[in-house]
């Protein structure tokens, strides 16, 4: 008895069942002119978009104003007109923030 104390035993480990291999789905590569899902933006923020550059647009032709109706007098209201100094500064602000607005929407 003895000699079967001293004797290791080996155990052999487990063997893991193994996982059948995963097989991949092949995917159809989206067209973003057929799939609406990948555009970046939305149609709102394509409309928000366009409303912001006429609203710059216009801020832009109201800003340049008109000229002297005689070139050897100086009208300062026809040059610091309230359409030049505040009214289009006020339409290229907005158009900008409607930019940002359309650009962040979410």
């Amino acid at each position: 008895m003895t000699s079967q104390a001293n004797k290791k035993v080996i155990k052999k480990k487990a063997v893991k069942a193994r996982k059948a291999p995963v097989r991949t789905v092949e995917t159809k590569s989206k067209n973003s002119f057929t799939q609406y899902e990948d555009f970046i933006f939305t149609k709102q923020q394509y409309i928000y978009s366009g409303i912001g550059m006429i609203a710059i647009i216009l801020g832009m032709i109201l800003m340049s104003g008109g000229h002297m109706p005689d070139d050897n007098t100086w009208d300062p209201n026809i040059i610091y007109s309230f359409t030049r100094i505040t009214l289009a500064p006020i339409f290229i602000l907005a158009g900008l923030v409607l930019q940002v607005f359309a650009i962040f929407k979410k």
